[in-house]
């Protein structure tokens, strides 16, 4: 039965189910895959509610500074409206006292109406002017800095309002004087005539400027009157001077807009009773805008360091468990691997025993048969071919004996005997392993370079079997090295083993090879020079004693083989498991 038929009977008896783990476990998982998918979902799962957190915080604290603002701005908005109040009613109160005080008669006198308005500038400096309108709105009397004697008001709203409520004040216009002011008027009837008649009071808009300045706070970024059309009453400081448009709806409240630069605004909007104004509060930032804005860097930096230390530690907590993943994969692969060549060892142990019985009877018959011919030659005389019918028997008794040692080794790979421990000494064990191989190196001028510290223990554990594993090991570094060469032998401790390393310079084994190199029947010599058993049996042999045995090698350089032998044998059971 040839290898090649071996190898085949071999390949039938492993088990399918190792032969997928061990190809599954060659091929892998994606650890970078695996890296990144764990990264975002730990990443994703630290950070979201992190920000989610940050986010409400973020918009509970500026709703609160809103609500704040608007409370501010309405306490405001109450507090100048009242103020604005209090000085229309004085105007009011001024105006009619000085509409009952005299008749008609009396007022249409210039220089009572002058004498009058002096008393009233002496208590209320900021009346420009008085005038009397009759009931047709034309202007009888006036005093004051302008030329309106006869001026005719009755298109103008003002005297059409008066007429209908008995008082009215006007909005801020230029009127006939070219100048902004704001008209205050009282309608009286003369007790003489019955007729209806009108005293007309006038303010200077730059006098309302001046009180409307008084009741502005720096709370406010700005604050002026504005009529019903939205016409500007009193100078802005974002829309302009007085009679300039500010907005057509004007709507009591407060709300907070956009600029056109997208700034944030507050405007807070009050209608003033009967009058034509309305009082408008702007405010660009909070009144905590100082808080607001370190609440908001804090919050930003916090937010900013969190992600960056959970980044770090969720990095550190994948790259670590990944790794050991990658770890319990690759011990996983080892497993199945070592599982898989220890079926391989028992099956070939079975198929061994039986080929090794096979093949000895036919041994043993053609031997006989060989010997019964050369006694048979012999006793014969001399005749044609004698000496190549010798020269062939020589062959056959040379391929007996060969096959005779592959059955032997294949009885010996098959036979599982029991671990026999008794104390060693290495030193002495190697010593002795080298004495039997001492001629088979001095032929082939190969050196020993023994390199032992002087500190390795006894061991408990099988001599003849340790024997054995050194013997086949050293004689293969002498095959490999063929002639000339040098066998390094480095023996140690190391945590409660020892490890002994033979090394040779040999011309290496191919990268490819090294993970079958154990493996029943594969050998890396010649055709013909090799059974690829001897590795085999080492392998199980030292797996039975409780070690390890693991290869390394570079092409051009030489081989190592380092055989990791436990001190005491006392843990290990007779399976070598």
């Amino acid at each position: 039965m040839s290898e090649s038929q071996v190898l085949t009977i071999f390949d039938k008896i492993i088990p399918a189910s190792l032969k997928q783990a061990a190809d599954l476990g060659a091929a892998g998982r994606s650890y970078r895959r695996l890296r990144v998918v764990l990264l975002s979902w730990m990443l994703g799962l630290a950070i979201c509610p992190l920000l989610l957190v940050a986010g409400m915080g973020y918009y509970y604290y500026n709703d609160l500074l809103k609500n704040s603002e608007k409370e501010q701005l309405e306490w405001q908005l109450d507090g100048s409206i009242r103020s604005i109040d209090h000085m229309v009613d004085r105007l009011k109160s001024v105006v009619q006292f000085a509409a009952h005080r005299g008749p008609y008669s009396e007022l249409t006198n210039e220089d009572n109406l002058e004498k009058l308005l002096i008393h009233i500038q002496r208590y209320y400096g900021f009346f420009a002017d008085l005038g009397v309108v009759d009931r047709d709105g034309v202007q009888r009397a006036y005093y004051g800095p302008y030329d309106l004697h006869g001026a005719d008001y009755s298109r103008e709203d003002w005297f059409r309002q008066v007429v209908e409520q008995g008082m009215t004040i006007s909005p801020v216009y230029m009127g006939f004087r070219k100048a902004p002011h704001f008209a205050v008027a009282v309608s009286n009837i003369d007790p003489g005539s019955g007729q209806s008649w009108v005293l007309r009071a006038t303010i200077d808009a730059a006098k309302l400027q001046k009180f409307v300045n008084t009741i502005k706070t720096s709370a406010a970024d700005d604050l002026f009157l504005v009529d019903e059309e939205g016409i500007l009453q009193t100078p802005s400081i974002f829309y302009g001077e007085t009679l300039s448009p500010f907005s057509p709806d004007v709507v009591p409240g407060i709300r907070r807009n956009l600029t056109e630069d997208n700034e944030g605004i507050f405007e807070a909007i009050g209608k003033i009773d009967n009058t034509p104004w309305s009082l408008v509060i702007l405010k660009r930032h909070y009144v905590h805008q100082k808080d607001w804005r370190e609440f908001k860097n804090k919050l930003f930096i916090m937010v900013l360091l969190s992600i960056v230390v959970g980044i770090l530690i969720v990095y550190w907590l994948v790259r670590n468990l990944t790794g050991l993943i990658q770890r319990t994969d690759e011990m996983h692969i080892v497993m199945l691997q070592e599982a898989e060549h220890t079926d391989r060892l028992a099956s070939i142990g079975r198929l061994a025993a039986g080929v090794g019985h096979e093949i000895n009877n036919p041994l043993a018959i053609i031997d006989q048969k060989a010997g019964l011919i050369e006694d048979l030659i012999g006793i014969s005389g001399e005749f044609e071919y004698k000496d190549a019918i010798l020269e062939s028997l020589q062959g056959i008794y040379r391929n007996i004996e060969r096959c005779k040692a592959i059955t032997h080794r294949l009885l010996g790979f098959a036979r599982r005997t029991d671990v026999q421990t008794e104390s060693i000494d290495l030193r002495q064990s190697i010593s002795e392993v080298l004495q039997f191989l001492e001629n088979e190196m001095v032929y082939n001028r190969i050196k020993v370079d023994l390199q032992m510290q002087n500190n390795v223990p006894e061991i408990v554990s099988d001599g003849m079997q340790l024997q054995q594993i050194l013997l086949n090991i050293i004689n293969n570094a002498i095959d490999a090295i063929g002639k000339d060469g040098t066998i390094t032998i480095t023996a140690y401790p190391v945590a409660g083993d020892v490890r002994v390393v033979i090394q040779d310079d040999g011309p290496g084994i191919e990268k490819e090879m090294l993970s079958n190199i154990f493996e029943p029947f594969y050998t890396t010599k010649e055709q013909g020079k090799g059974t690829g058993l001897g590795l085999s049996i080492t392998y199980g042999l030292i797996k039975k004693l409780g070690g390890d045995i693991t290869v390394r090698s570079q092409v051009g350089t030489g081989t190592a083989f380092t055989i990791t032998i436990p001190i005491s044998h006392e843990d290990i059971d007779d399976t070598g498991k």
